[in-house]
């Protein structure tokens, strides 16, 4: 529920403390959170959820992880093809089909997942440089480079990692 000056009853979205991806831990960890994730193509909504979870990774902006169950599967064309993590494990990628418009390898997902990353099983992450994504509505900046994927909102700071001169980090 909204109020008339567009302040959500939550509260104010800057009311969300800052976090620093400098503070967050390596090798990554899983977080659970209950803020209105959404994925849209056009207006065509790909995924809602509020049961998502965060993955946090030092010098990266967080990656939203939303349960299969919550996403449209019928957009949803498996890619051939994978890359692997040494965290997490083997990724599989997805295309989005929305009214006739392929969006390639716009999402990811472990099907398998080394431990302790098994929560992540039955989750898709979407690339907010492909896919309009929003947390609680405030829209996602995508984190530069065409790999990592991360989501950057208000209140996640930098220098982030996967822009130019920084894959050394």
């Amino acid at each position: 529920m909204n109020h008339e000056d567009g302040e959500s009853v939550r509260g104010p979205a800057h009311a969300r403390p800052t976090e620093s991806v400098w503070d967050y831990p390596r090798p990554p960890e899983l977080v659970r959170d209950d803020r209105l994730v959404t994925v849209t193509v056009g207006s065509q909504v790909v995924a809602r959820t509020s049961a998502s979870l965060r993955v946090l990774e030092t010098s990266h902006p967080p990656v939203f992880y939303l349960p299969r169950s919550d996403v449209r599967a019928e957009l949803l064309r498996p890619r051939s093809g994978g890359t692997h993590c040494e965290w997490k494990g083997q990724a599989s990628y997805w295309d989005i089909v929305v009214d006739g418009l392929v969006i390639h390898r716009a999402a990811w997902s472990y099907e398998q997942p080394l431990a302790p990353y098994e929560a992540l099983r039955s989750h898709l992450a979407f690339y907010p440089s492909s896919v309009r994504c929003a947390v609680d509505g405030e829209a996602v900046t995508a984190q530069e480079g065409d790999f990592y994927g991360g989501w950057i909102t208000h209140e996640i700071e930098g220098p982030f990692k996967g822009g130019p001169g920084t894959w050394g980090w």
